[in-house]
């Protein structure tokens, strides 16, 4: 069916009627999936340790317990990716100080491996301006030595003639001083060179020596999953609402550092859960097929959602609507709904809704955006909402994304969103 004759057709056609009460979602339930999660055991849901398989077999146990059907064989849909990790020894030491793994510096994500130690060289700035200190520049050998670089003049580099950059490359270490917050990411290739991001207020004013150790391991054709169950429906279990959530986080770096991804997102698959339990008790049964779909690999981007809607576990045409959460661990401040500009009738339900029951203090409307799990699907003409909490606290890639710090201030508001989105557009008054 078209998209705009989908849409017509009623967008989220979910779920029970309006009158019978929905179940309410379990706080004490999600906190304690955000915490396990975003644990240690997890090694922070990447490629270091199998971290993302430990999440990926605990969301299968839960979507076995909750009666979900799988959609592919033991819940799991397979592929695979290349990634970068950094497994082992990662360690900086500036004069007498040493920095710390994710608070103080990170690896960059497609950083190679190495150790050295001697006095780094800071970028001539005056590159960017005179022509005479460009060509000192572009004369001077770099190979075997740390270059060091302040963020923002490592963006002027584009502005260079590529043989600048070329030039840098040749170093064996590069230091970036950031200078506000540390954000890490992942990188399907590794680089010859050792690249590490340091905060600048960690930097020394003063030169002094540097000592420099990364152990990088290129994963080439990691193997991971999907985590893939449905509620059948009752009436036309054919017809499908999709519920989307990644599970997969950034993983380990070094030893010691892990992030966490507690808002980032152990939050969004808690209430994926939440949801998934609520329509899998009876009496909450839905007239249309709801699929739970738990993606990996959203960090590395979003590999694992791309590759569902390359090789779909049911027809595409089929979804009625999709809902990806992703970043629901805050919500003092309301919730953005990405496409909302897009889906322009389906928006206006959602704030007529909200207005009427106080869920959330607000929604934002935003149009497109390559943001989230649910790109693909919208790419492909699927119908869909990316939902996600705004508020504090802000931590995002970085090793304070913590449990704890998480308030899931608009947790139970979102949820109950959700639900009464979904039996209004069934049965609207």
């Amino acid at each position: 069916m078209p998209l705009p004759h989908r849409i017509a057709a009623v967008a989220l056609g979910c779920l029970l009627p309006a009158l019978l009460p929905a179940q309410a979602q379990d706080m004490a339930r999600a906190r304690k999936t955000v915490t396990f999660l975003a644990s240690p055991r997890l090694h922070g849901r990447g490629y270091v340790q199998q971290g993302e398989r430990r999440a990926a077999d605990y969301l299968r146990q839960r979507f076995a317990a909750l009666g979900l059907q799988p959609l592919a064989l033991g819940y799991f849909q397979p592929f695979t990716l290349d990634v970068n990790t950094f497994p082992g020894r990662l360690r900086l030491r500036v004069g007498r100080q040493q920095l710390r793994p994710g608070a103080d510096f990170i690896a960059a994500p497609g950083s190679g491996p190495g150790q050295l130690r001697g006095q780094p060289i800071q970028l001539d700035t005056l590159i960017f301006t005179d022509e005479a200190a460009g060509q000192r520049f572009l004369s001077a050998p770099l190979e075997g030595r740390i270059v060091v670089l302040r963020q923002r003049d490592a963006e002027r580099l584009r502005t260079l003639p590529d043989v600048f950059a070329q030039r840098v490359a040749e170093a064996a270490a590069r230091i970036e001083l950031v200078p506000a917050k540390l954000t890490a990411s992942l990188a399907p290739e590794q680089a010859e060179q050792v690249q590490v991001q340091v905060l600048a207020a960690r930097w020394p004013a003063t030169p002094a020596p540097v000592e420099l150790a990364v152990e990088a391991r290129l994963q080439p054709a990691y193997p991971t999953q999907n985590v893939v169950g449905v509620v059948r429906g009752a009436v036309q279990p054919d017809s499908f609402v999709v519920v989307t959530a990644h599970y997969d986080h950034l993983g380990r770096m070094g030893r010691r550092a892990y992030f966490p991804g507690a808002n980032d997102n152990a939050s969004g698959t808690a209430l994926l859960l939440e949801l998934a339990a609520h329509y899998a008790q009876p009496a909450n049964r839905p007239r249309y097929s709801v699929a739970f779909l738990a993606f990996g690999a959203e960090e590395a981007g979003l590999v694992g959602s791309r590759y569902f809607v390359a090789h779909p576990l049911l027809p595409l045409d089929r979804i009625r609507f999709l809902i990806n959460l992703d970043l629901e661990g805050t919500g003092q401040a309301g919730a953005t709904v990405v496409n909302g500009k897009v889906h322009e009738r389906e928006y206006q339900l959602l704030e007529r809704l909200n207005a009427a029951g106080g869920h959330l203090p607000a929604l934002a409307p935003r149009g497109r955006a390559a943001n989230s799990d649910h790109y693909p699907f919208s790419e492909a003409g699927v119908p869909a909402f990316f939902l996600y909490l705004r508020g504090t606290p802000t931590y995002y890639h970085d090793v304070f994304d913590r449990a704890e710090t998480l308030p899931l201030s608009g947790f139970a508001g979102l949820f109950k969103l959700v639900v009464a989105y979904c039996q209004r557009l069934e049965h609207p008054l």
